[in-house]
């Protein structure tokens, strides 16, 4: 990768640099790719796997390059619990995106990917880190301290730093600073809001990569890459909430003057409303699914009482009679798990104190979002504005890829270009996780660098 600027607000664990990785690597098949302006992501879902391959332009755009996906297997709500069946998902989405992408390839595979972390597995904290001035000018080292200062009081026991977002300053209690250098007071407050994430989830990610001879260059938040793919400078200014319903997941996060101020997740998706389907109709898994996509809604509406639907019975291949059932049993079905849903929603924001800072605006995204009738439901509940969230900023993608199904991991590719100009060569990087990434020795040495010569050139 080409050589840059990285802000210090986001320290990430691909910084981290050991001799070993947790999960032995294999000889690799891969080389590097022939243009040092590749970059690609991938999403391990639980309902679907995707692997988006991009090419960074030289005027600063991202043209989406290969696309691949996989119905997801070995994850259940978020969570891998059949490693080997994730391997071979992954190994036919990498694949699939690398043959769309072979003439700029040049026939080579990719050797490495930037990784999300699934909302359920992250954990956002709310922080201020003091420092103080003692009358003279707010200087680098004041910042480098206070980011150094935050990253080791945000690791400890199972959790691994992946985020460190400088949320805003303030100088002698005068909020609302957005550059301190240079500025006289007493004491420096740096508001940050750091993500970590379990390292046994960080670990079989690495290990499914690993068996596919692929490295990793980096791990996002799923909900902070949902927001970065479909929302609008305004509404990250302003104040808005990204609720990202997934298969298994529902990620929120919370954005504000421009940055991420929260993260969470509750293990609630679009699987649980088709789970209820099947059980309530009595029918299968596949044609609950089907069902739930061709005729199902979040609320029910005058006409729903005459439209009928035919329900193959559970076990019948060839059913003696159709099986009618009327859309308004179908509706009835899916409306209060809609509801509970978006009623944990709103819990998480009321008892973490988030709901008033996080203003009225609501952008839904994930292919769970794509309910008739779904935003009505969260406007009541949550009493905001509502819309749907598609991704932006990214060229390449055809129809059937760019709706909210796949936002996350556009906004991934918009994270990856971010942080893609690393100092640190790929083939340096390996993760060691017998120690917390914040406390590997490396890895402090490093990122600290990393943030001295960022704000020496940007401050």
């Amino acid at each position: 990768m080409k050589k840059g600027k990285t802000p210090p607000e986001q320290a990430t664990a691909s910084d981290a640099e050991g001799s070993k990785s947790v999960a032995a690597k294999p000889a690799s098949r891969r080389k590097s790719a022939p243009e040092s302006n590749i970059i690609a992501a991938l999403d391990i879902g639980s309902s679907k796997i995707c692997c988006f391959i991009a090419e960074m332009r030289a005027h600063g755009g991202i043209e989406v390059i290969g696309i691949g996906h996989q119905a997801s297997r070995g994850v259940k709500a978020g969570t891998i619990v059949d490693l080997k069946a994730v391997e071979t998902a992954i190994s036919h989405a990498v694949e699939s995106a690398e043959l769309m992408a072979a003439r700029q390839l040049q026939g080579q595979p990719i050797r490495s990917v930037f990784a999300l972390v699934p909302g359920v597995h992250t954990k956002s904290q709310q922080m201020s880190v003091n420092v103080k001035i003692s009358g003279h000018e707010v200087s680098d080292r004041d910042v480098q301290g206070a980011l150094a200062h935050s990253r080791g009081a945000v690791q400890h026991g199972r959790d691994e730093l992946v985020h460190v977002i400088a949320a805003g300053y303030a100088l002698d209690g005068q909020r609302g600073i957005n550059d301190p250098r240079g500025m006289t007071g007493q004491s420096l407050d740096v508001l940050l809001s750091p993500v970590t994430a379990q390292s046994t989830a960080l670990r079989n990610i690495t290990a499914a990569l690993h068996q596919n001879h692929l490295e990793v260059d980096g791990f996002c938040a799923a909900p902070y890459a949902a927001g970065l793919a479909t929302l609008v400078e305004d509404e990250k200014d302003l104040g808005c909430t990204v609720i990202d319903m997934g298969g298994g997941t529902t990620s929120i996060a919370v954005f504000a003057q421009g940055k991420l101020i929260y993260s969470a997740a509750i293990p609630v998706g679009g699987n649980h409303v088709t789970s209820d389907i099947a059980r309530g109709l009595t029918t299968s898994v596949a044609d609950a699914e089907r069902i739930k996509t061709l005729y199902g809604a979040a609320h029910a509406t005058s006409t729903d009482d005459g439209a009928l639907i035919d329900v193959p019975p559970i076990g019948e291949e060839e059913p003696l009679q159709p099986n009618y059932i009327p859309k308004s049993l179908l509706v009835g079905i899916i409306q209060p798990r809609i509801e509970e849903t978006f009623e944990l929603v709103r819990a998480k924001l009321v008892d973490n104190g988030i709901n008033q800072i996080a203003g009225r605006r609501v952008v839904l995204t994930g292919g769970a979002s794509q309910l008739p009738g779904l935003c009505d439901i969260g406007q009541l509940i949550l009493d905001k504005q509502i819309r749907l969230g598609r991704p932006q900023r990214l060229r390449g993608l055809a129809e059937a890829t760019g709706g909210p199904a796949f936002a996350a991991c556009a906004g991934l590719l918009t994270y990856a270009a971010e942080h893609a100009m690393d100092e640190t060569p790929r083939a340096a990087q390996s993760y060691n996780f017998a120690l917390p990434f914040a406390l590997h020795g490396a890895f402090q040495g490093n990122m600290l660098q990393k943030v001295t010569s960022w704000l020496k050139e940007n401050w």
